[in-house]
């Protein structure tokens, strides 16, 4: 997975702070990287599949989208919480 490339699309398709797209990749990375995806659902992760899945989430920021998607693949398949955002610092304060 493209790191610049999720980045972009995030940013492209989804309202969130730069902090909070931040760490979305950088989970989407740890997703990919560990292959729980890949086993469970039979496809390697793409920034296509990310964006398509994150457009089905209730409309809000891209963490609580990210989220929401989490969460889904928990019921399913469990193991998934592990990568749900829990904290971003701030871009404003650069507090958490």
């Amino acid at each position: 997975m493209n790191e610049s490339e999720l980045d972009r699309a995030l940013r492209e398709t989804f309202d969130g702070s730069d902090a909070e797209r931040r760490v979305v990749v950088r989970q989407a990375l740890d997703l990919a990287d560990s292959g729980k995806a890949a086993r469970d659902r039979g496809a390697s992760l793409s920034v296509e599949e990310i964006v398509t899945n994150l457009e089905d989430a209730p409309d809000e920021s891209v963490a609580n989208r990210w989220n929401w998607w989490m969460g889904a693949l928990e019921v399913a398949y469990g193991g998934y919480e592990t990568f749900q955002v829990r904290r971003y610092a701030s871009d404003d304060t650069g507090e958490e």
